[in-house]
């Protein structure tokens, strides 16, 4: 399972922020994520350790930032000591009930472990706790030979794998997609007429207004 890889993955998980190759493209959006959350109440999905909610916490007015893997969690804790921001353990595909709605919802690196066949069941349990002309935005990865790990299989869905090795010496094949500009803005344009998509040499964004239809 996906939360069982990234627990036993969590005193590792930073290192991929280390890549000399990426360190660029990171400087570029650590500035241009934080000010699309200035004064908003902000959901984010699959926080990991923290990374990026470090950097636009200070300036969002609330962060409620879900996670599965409590290993994660715990990293994130040591991290992020603001008092407007709640780590909270939760299955991003049933959500919990809030007791407030968000403006903004954000996802960093999660989109790629979303099952091809899942990612409308997703969107649609996302929508449903955002406030009407939120705010989603999306950051993951593009896959470039030279930096990500291989493709080793691809199933008859069309999700792609790469087998990943921890220091413990364990294999983990993990779901890991590389979806095209024209998949995402198709996946979100019934949900929003004004989408944006963002290419950097490694990384994409993807970011729309919340419109239900």
């Amino acid at each position: 399972m996906m939360k069982d890889y990234y627990g036993a993955r969590a005193n590792e998980y930073d290192r991929i922020y280390l890549k000399p190759e990426r360190q660029a493209d990171l400087q570029k959006l650590q500035m241009w994520l934080p000010p699309m959350f200035a004064g908003r109440s902000v959901l984010e999905i699959a926080c990991g350790t923290g990374y990026w909610t470090q950097f636009y916490a200070p300036l969002a007015k609330r962060v409620v930032a879900l996670d599965a893997a409590q290993e994660t969690l715990d990293i994130a804790a040591g991290r992020i000591t603001a008092n407007n921001v709640q780590l909270l353990r939760g299955d991003a595909y049933e959500l919990p009930v809030f007791d407030a709605s968000f403006d903004v919802a954000f996802a960093g690196f999660w989109w790629s472990h979303i099952p091809q066949e899942q990612i409308q069941e997703f969107l649609t349990g996302l929508h449903r706790v955002l406030e009407p002309g939120a705010r989603v935005v999306f950051l993951d990865n593009r896959f470039v030979s030279s930096s990500s790990t291989p493709i080793a299989e691809r199933d008859s869905a069309g999700n792609t794998y790469q087998i990943r090795t921890l220091d413990d010496g364990s294999t983990h094949r993990v779901l890991k997609n590389f979806p095209t500009r024209e998949q995402l803005l198709a996946a979100v344009s019934w949900y929003s007429a004004s989408c944006n998509y963002l290419e950097w040499e490694y990384f994409w964004a993807l970011e729309y207004t919340l419109h239900l239809p």
